[in-house]
């Protein structure tokens, strides 16, 4: 006794085979980069990394919101760090602060790189922006960006008892630490700056100009991109000098 096999669809002898469909590369940089001409920067030995917007921590913020996620650029920092075809770091800043838990790990991480890097802020470096922008190993500003300096602020719901404000205040000399240790201000002035009244429409502190900055000894020196891509090539040449002299002493 025989059993009939089930219909299967049979291929037609004349019907072309179906053809894969594959994104063009200019549609692929479009969804990705949204622009069309995407420099080639496979051969640089320099990282360019922005810090924008928001800087998020913990909780995510809501999605009209232009934000830089501090999970995405630790790794990224880690990347740098381990890649020898990366010579030196380049982070510029447009930001308007945020979680200062998440701004301080990027700061100590970008700190504690051993390959040159160079920070630019370009329109602000607002808040926790601040240690960002001090933590590399040179430092520019734009003479119209601005850095807002003021004291920790939270939102949201906040227990009234004498442990919170000595929280808030532990955490802010962390943050005066840092900058003073990786800047030319002393704790003072930056003290002095972030407590003046009068200087901001709705909260204590001060907005720093871009001269103004460099005049403190928050910021290095005044410049752009062309000064900071300078400074960082400069940077790397001496860096190159030191590992050179180093495998010649090992060799010795």
């Amino acid at each position: 006794m025989t059993m009939e096999q089930p219909y299967a669809e049979q291929p037609q002898p004349n019907q072309p085979a179906p053809k894969e469909e594959k994104g063009s590369g200019i549609l692929d940089k479009i969804q990705e980069l949204g622009q069309t001409n995407v420099p080639d920067m496979a051969q640089s030995n320099i990282h360019c990394m922005t810090v924008v917007g928001q800087i998020e921590g913990h909780m995510q913020l809501p999605p009209q919101n232009k934000t830089t996620k501090y999970e995405h650029l630790i790794p990224q920092l880690v990347a740098i760090e381990q890649n020898p075809k990366i010579e030196g770091l380049l982070l510029i800043l447009n930001t308007v602060g945020g979680d200062v838990e998440a701004g301080l790990a990027i700061s100590e991480m970008v700190a504690s790189m051993s390959k040159p890097s160079v920070t630019l802020v370009l329109g602000g470096g607002h808040s926790i922006g601040v240690p960002i922008a001090v933590a590399a190993d040179y430092s520019f500003i734009a003479e119209t960006a601005t850095m807002t300096i003021h004291p920790v602020r939270l939102t949201g719901l906040v227990i009234g008892v004498p442990q919170s404000f000595e929280y808030l205040d532990k955490m802010q000399e962390r943050v005066i630490s840092f900058v003073t240790k990786h800047s030319n201000i002393t704790e003072e002035k930056f003290k002095e700056l972030m407590l003046s009244k009068g200087n901001l429409t709705r909260d204590i502190g001060t907005n720093v100009i871009g001269t103004d900055a460099v005049k403190y000894g928050l910021i290095n020196e005044v410049g752009g991109i062309g000064q900071a891509l300078g400074k960082l090539n400069s940077l790397i040449d001496e860096y190159r000098q030191k590992q050179a002299d180093g495998k010649d002493e090992v060799i010795q």
